[in-house]
C-alpha cells in the first residue's frame, strides 16, 4: 500500500474493496476459530463468501469508498445471542490484526472505527451480569 495523501480516503488507503477484503479475511479466519465466539459466528454464518462481499461492502461505507451496503447494525447483530463480554473478544482479534496488517496510521484509524461500532451495538445487548 503506497503512502498516502491527507486527501485520501481511508477506503483508498486500504486498496478498495480488494483490500479490504484482503484485510478481513484473515481476520475472520482467526474470528471462525476463537474459542468463545467462533461458535456465534460459525452457526449464524453458512455462506462465508456472501458473507464476507457484505462486510467488505459495509467497511467500505464505513472508510469513504463506494458501497451497496444499506444493513441496519443493530438489527443485523439483534437476537444472534451476543453477549457483553463477546465484544471484547471480537476488537481484540480486530486490533491485533490491524496491527499485524495494516500500517500503523490505518491500524489505529480502522481500530478507531471498529471501537466506535461496538460503543453503539453493546448499548443494544442487554447485560445479563447485572
Amino acid at each position: 500500500m503506497n503512502p498516502t495523501s491527507d486527501s485520501e480516503t481511508l477506503y483508498a488507503q486500504l486498496g478498495g474493496h480488494e483490500g479490504i477484503l484482503e484485510f478481513i479475511r484473515p481476520f475472520y479466519m482467526d474470528v471462525r476459530q476463537h474459542g468463545v465466539i467462533g461458535p456465534i459466528f460459525n452457526a449464524q454464518i453458512k455462506d462465508w463468501e456472501s458473507h464476507l462481499a457484505k462486510i467488505a461492502d459495509f467497511w467500505a461505507l464505513q472508510t469513504g469508498g463506494p458501497s451497496t451496503y444499506r444493513g441496519g447494525l443493530v438489527g443485523a447483530h439483534r437476537g444472534i445471542g451476543i453477549q457483553p463480554e463477546f465484544f471484547d473478544h471480537w476488537l481484540k482479534l480486530w486490533d491485533f490484526n490491524c496491527q499485524r496488517q495494516l500500517s500503523p496510521e490505518r491500524a489505529e484509524k480502522m481500530s478507531a472505527l471498529a471501537h466506535e461500532f461496538a460503543r453503539r451495538l453493546r448499548r443494544f445487548v442487554p447485560d445479563e451480569r447485572g
